[in-house]
Formats: structure tokens, C-alpha cells, sequence
């Protein structure tokens, strides 16, 4: 009796203390003219909350408090809005004090030069950089004829195997930006590279706890190691003072390019790149294959395609941007995919003053979340919107519509789209054209706070 008395005590105690630190946390934000919402725990939050109930926390916050409400989440006091037309107004005015707003982790592990934490004339800068490697001419010339070998080569050994496609396409689109990024270089470093940055991507995701252990710590460690290995290949670069005809070597040419960047710049350019192109790529090609299976007319669809490509060429020859163009049913399944499984589930911003959004007045410094995936499966824009079907893409109208956010709206439109639906298609080329395949069962999908499959996503592969 004694000790059920004790533990009644202590279990009130700590009710009790749990209750005046959520009360303390929302007395603490409770500033007038706020949004409705809630703020959870000091420091953290409602973090947990919304990592592991994703949706069905927005949906469940949005019910209470309408589609724009306060919380706390990734360390931040953060406005959620879910709201379409106010969120394509947010995407728009960035001069108008809407900056770029990520969590602290992203800014420490992707460095404070990348493309996505910089703003004003510094953001015109560096997006000139960045869209001078991916120009038509580039992607023509030099980028294409490269992925193309490296497609042709990853996929050339998957006949009568069961692999894991998620590991696979995860390789995939690290290994091919590493090649285009610092081609011939990129063997040399490849091995080291891949698990120091796979811990740099799960870094991005973390509260900001620089503890043993943790995923940021872990992260920040990891792209020290990848600064190192830049380093040694720009410096190498330097001293053979050989012209290289890649990303990389592009950047490093200052007398014939008006960007000129320092090291540090470029570095930072380097991992951006990697990192936004490897996460879309990567899941979209994982997702493409997973729908491709299940719904067998538009695979049909798809390889039909194709497969009329492939006759007009000799088995060596490679796909080009003119091969690409006409592919109007793989752009079709790109942008479907990227709809149904919501890759990117939205876009942070910050404000750099008080300003007043839908009636409420925002404080200085604090994050907007621009929840855009509630948008992906909105009946008016998609009917049907929980049915996978491309054939709604043939419509041209829907990719310029005002409400498709998947690659991001403004200026912030992600600037290597083009490139990465080039890189996917390419994929699909090989794959559809080369193999028939099903799924060996068992393995469950998660959509957030990323696409992935926990313990992979394994299909048995045979020669088409």
C-alpha cells in the first residue's frame, strides 16, 4: 500500500510539473494577434508530434484552428499554412520580407553559401552559378552523354536478381550527380562519399543537438569529412592545372565565368546540389517503380513508348535531349509520381519583420511552414485525386497551373527541375526497356516526414 502511495505521489508530481511547463510554453507565446494553436514543450515543441504523426497532425491542428495556426516544431515557433492561395502569396513576395526560413541543423550541415539559406542580391548571385551548370547547352553537351553512360552501366547487371530498389535508386542519384558534379574524379571518391553522405542527409532532419550520437552530430561530422574530400579534389585541380568539362571544373574556370565564387562558395554549391537532386531523384525513381508495378496499363503505356525510341537506334546508341522531348507520357509519370507520393511536403520561410498575414501579426524571426501537400489530392484541381493516373499530365494546363508547388513557386522554383526529370526518364529508359519485375512482398512504405521504406523495397528482376 505504502509504495502504490509513493508512486501515486510521484505521478501527480510529475502531472504536475508536466502541465505548468506546457502551460508556462503557451503563456510564453501567447502575444496578441497571433494565430490560434498550440506550442507543446519548451525547447522542443510539438517536434515529436509532428515527425511521427505528419498529416494526420496538420490535419488534426487544421480542424481545430482552420489552415493557419501556430506551433513549435523543429526548434522553431513556427505559422503553419495550409491555406493555397496565401501560400502562393508567400512563395512570391520574398522582397517583401519573406525569406528563406530553415531549421538551424539544415543551415550547419548544408553550409551558409548554399543557394537555399541565401537571399536578395546574394540569392541572384548564386542562382546565376547554379543555372549556368545546367543550362540546355550544358545539359545537351555534357550532362546527358554522362548520365546516360552511367544509367547504362548501373542498371546492366539486374537480371534474375532480387534487389532492393530503394538502395539501388538511392545510389543511383547520388553516384550519377557525384559524376556530373566532378566526373572522372568521382571514382576515386565515391566509396568514402557515400555513407558520410547519407549521415549528412538524415542531419538535415534533427533537432539541433550537438550530443554524441545524435543525427546532428552525426551530420555536422559528416560534412566535415565531405569539405575535406572537395577540398583535396579542388586543390588537386589546382595543381594540375588540367581543363575539366563538369560542374566542378566549370565553377573553377573564374576567367571565363562572370559567377566567380570562392572554394567555401563552391563547396557549398557542390552539396546543395547533391542533396536536392539526390532526395527528389532518388524517391521519385523508387516511387515511379513502385506505381509502374501496380497499375500495369500505364506500364504498358509507359515501355510502349519507349521501346519506340529504342527502335530507332542501334543497341549502343545513347538517349539524347531530342530522344527525351517527345517522351510526353514519362513526363506524364514523373509529375504524377512527385503528386501522389508528395516527395517535398512543403517549404519554410521566415519573416525579417512584424508583419500581418490573413488577419493575424507575425513576429519578427519567426518561421512560416508552407504546407503544400494537402494541395497534391485537392479534387478540384486532380478529380479523383487518390487514383494514380498520368494520362491527367497530358494536359498542359496542369503543369502551369497556380497551385503546383511540387518543385517548390517564386523564385525559389527548384532551379535543376529540367535536369532531374531528364535524369529520371533516362533511368526509366534502361529499366522499362531491359526488365519485367515484382514486387517480393512484405516490405511497408512510410510518406513521412519522408518517402521511404524502412527495410527497403525489394523486387525480383528479370530480363524483358
Amino acid at each position: 500500500m505504502a509504495v502504490f502511495f509513493v508512486v501515486l505521489v510521484v505521478a501527480l508530481f510529475l502531472f504536475g510539473i508536466s502541465s505548468a511547463l506546457l502551460r508556462w510554453n503557451e503563456v510564453r507565446y501567447r502575444k496578441k494577434g497571433l494565430p490560434p494553436g498550440t506550442m507543446g514543450w519548451p525547447i522542443f515543441g510539438e517536434t515529436t508530434e509532428f515527425l511521427k504523426q505528419g498529416p494526420n497532425f496538420m490535419k488534426n491542428q487544421s480542424a481545430r484552428y482552420g489552415s493557419f495556426f501556430k506551433s513549435h516544431i523543429l526548434g522553431c515557433p513556427t505559422i503553419v499554412s495550409m491555406d493555397p492561395e496565401l501560400n502562393r502569396y508567400i512563395l512570391m513576395n520574398e522582397a517583401k520580407g519573406l525569406v528563406p526560413g530553415y531549421p538551424q541543423s539544415m543551415l550547419d550541415i548544408l553550409g551558409n553559401c548554399n543557394i537555399a539559406a541565401v537571399h536578395g542580391s546574394t540569392h541572384k548571385y548564386m542562382r546565376g552559378a547554379l543555372l549556368s551548370l545546367i543550362s540546355p547547352t550544358m545539359i545537351r553537351e555534357q550532362l546527358l552523354p554522362t548520365i546516360d553512360e552511367f544509367m547504362r552501366t548501373h542498371l546492366s547487371d539486374w537480371d534474375s536478381k532480387i534487389i532492393d530498389i530503394q538502395q539501388m535508386t538511392k545510389e543511383m542519384a547520388l553516384l550519377s550527380a557525384l559524376k556530373q558534379i566532378v566526373g572522372i574524379d568521382s571514382s576515386s571518391i565515391s566509396q568514402a562519399f557515400m555513407p558520410e553522405f547519407f549521415k549528412l542527409v538524415l542531419g538535415t532532419l534533427s533537432l539541433p543537438i550537438d550530443l554524441p550520437g545524435t543525427n546532428y552530430k552525426r551530420g555536422v561530422k559528416a560534412r566535415k569529412k565531405i569539405i575535406s574530400m572537395f577540398r583535396k579534389v579542388i586543390q588537386g585541380r589546382k595543381e594540375s592545372r588540367l581543363s575539366h568539362q563538369d560542374m566542378l571544373g566549370k565553377l573553377m574556370r573564374t576567367e571565363e565565368n562572370k559567377y566567380k565564387l570562392t572554394d567555401e562558395e563552391i563547396i557549398d554549391q557542390i552539396i546543395t546540389i547533391l542533396y536536392s537532386g539526390y532526395e527528389t531523384v532518388s524517391t521519385t525513381s523508387m516511387m515511379a517503380v513502385k506505381y509502374l508495378h501496380d497499375h500495369p496499363r500505364v506500364l504498358q503505356e509507359l515501355r510502349k513508348e519507349h521501346l519506340a525510341v529504342r527502335e530507332k537506334k542501334r543497341p549502343e546508341d545513347p538517349i539524347d535531349l531530342n530522344d527525351l522531348k517527345p517522351m510526353r507520357f514519362t513526363r506524364a509519370v514523373i509529375l504524377e509520381t512527385s503528386r501522389m507520393a508528395t516527395i517535398v511536403n512543403g517549404v519554410l520561410r521566415k519573416t525579417t519583420r512584424e508583419m500581418e498575414l490573413n488577419g493575424f501579426v507575425i513576429p519578427k524571426g519567426w518561421r512560416i511552414y508552407v504546407y503544400t501537400r494537402e494541395i497534391n489530392y485537392d479534387p478540384h484541381i486532380y478529380p479523383d485525386p487518390l487514383s494514380f493516373n498520368p494520362w491527367r499530365w497530358l494536359d498542359k494546363s496542369l503543369e502551369s497551373q497556380n497551385y503546383l508547388f511540387i518543385f517548390g513557386g517564386g523564385a525559389r522554383q527548384c532551379p535543376g527541375k529540367e535536369l532531374g526529370i531528364a535524369e529520371i526518364s533516362t533511368f526509366l529508359h534502361y529499366f522499362v526497356t531491359r526488365y519485367r519485375w515484382e514486387e517480393v512482398g512484405g516490405d511497408t512504405l512510410m510518406k513521412f516526414p519522408r518517402v521511404e521504406a524502412p527495410n527497403g523495397l525489394h523486387i525480383r528482376v528479370s530480363s524483358h
